[in-house]
């Protein structure tokens, strides 16, 4: 029992990262897309459309951190002085844009500046996220198992096109979002960002599939030795399928594939990374067995996450399927009290 611990933990901690990304993605991508929409009007049905979701999303941040320190204490010890820099900048961004979504509502004569600030934490929220991820990815100075590296080790052209290119999906997911929950000239509007995001995400995805493995030896060898490309091909062609269908409900005007489409493209690229790095949580010298915590203290913190994720999902659930019927009607928006 106590050897499969680890990987059960980070199990856990991956599912919560994934179920963040996709769900708090989608809310980032509609402040993303805030300084792109002209007409004021506009801007509120798109706060409604994600007013009873956002502030639940982010419930999975703090579940998958909090998780990396209680089950991997060697590992949040060296990703966090890794990542300070991105990961405070992350964090303060997130607070400006839940304190800017309250107040856009509650100080009307401050409308278009609490717009900015709504979407100003968003880009910066997005990005530094990017740039975590490019920042693990390439790698992170490891020592006797302390962090060796420089306060900007994080800070090269792959972290920083990671940043940009995660900033670019999230507005896919806005968008698709969009589509999926408004009407009218706001979800025409969403059609042709979305047609404009999808071929500028497939760059991203394009470069980070071509540059990893060709400045990376252990994920080249991970992707294309024998019989590993045998059995990963199937990654990159359901992904080109997925933007297909992604395209084609675009184009054709459909309301929900082209968001569940994209949100598919998400957990895809999720999976190519968790192949590309497994099972380092620290690359490329810190793996899941070496990063976990005593058995005894990840057995106590197991049982309260049983009990507590359960009602967590269902929560989740709940408040998704309560308010994803209908549509935000234009002029429709999120009312705080």
């Amino acid at each position: 029992m106590e050897m499969y611990l680890p990987y059960v933990w980070a199990g856990l901690i991956a599912a919560a990262v994934a179920l963040y990304v996709i769900l708090d993605g989608f809310d980032l991508g509609i402040g993303i897309l805030f300084p792109f929409v002209r007409k004021h009007e506009d801007r509120d049905p798109m706060i409604g459309s994600i007013a009873p979701f956002w502030d639940g999303n982010e419930t999975w941040l703090v579940l998958g951190g909090g998780g990396l320190w209680v089950a991997f204490p060697n590992a949040y010890a060296v990703i966090m002085p890794a990542m300070y820099l991105p990961v405070i900048v992350m964090l303060l961004a997130l607070i400006f844009r839940g304190v800017s979504f309250e107040f856009r509502e509650v100080a009307p004569a401050h409308h278009r500046r609490w717009d900015y600030a709504f979407a100003g934490g968003s880009i910066i929220a997005a990005f530094a996220q990017g740039v975590i991820l490019g920042g693990l990815l390439q790698g992170v100075t490891v020592v006797d198992g302390r962090f060796a590296g420089g306060p900007f080790d994080w800070l090269t052209p792959f972290a920083l096109m990671c940043g940009v290119g995660l900033v670019a999906g999230y507005a896919l997911l806005g968008s698709t979002w969009l589509i999926m929950r408004t009407e009218g000239g706001l979800a025409e509007y969403s059609r042709r960002q979305a047609r404009i995001l999808l071929p500028v995400v497939l760059a991203f995805i394009a470069v980070v599939s071509l540059w990893t493995p060709l400045a990376i030896d252990r994920i080249a060898e991970r992707w294309f030795s024998t019989p590993n490309i045998f059995l990963l091909w199937p990654v990159p062609l359901i992904t080109a399928l997925l933007a297909l269908v992604v395209w084609r409900g675009i184009e054709r005007k459909r309301d929900y594939a082209p968001f569940l489409a994209s949100v598919g493209l998400f957990v895809l690229c999720y999976l190519g990374l968790a192949i590309s790095t497994f099972p380092y949580l620290v690359p490329p010298s810190m793996t899941i067995v070496e990063a976990a915590a005593v058995p005894d203290s990840q057995i106590f913190t197991l049982i309260g996450t049983i009990f507590m994720l359960p009602v967590i999902l269902g929560y989740t659930a709940f408040v998704y399927w309560t308010f994803l019927r209908g549509k935000v009607a234009p002029g429709e928006g999120y009312h705080a009290h």
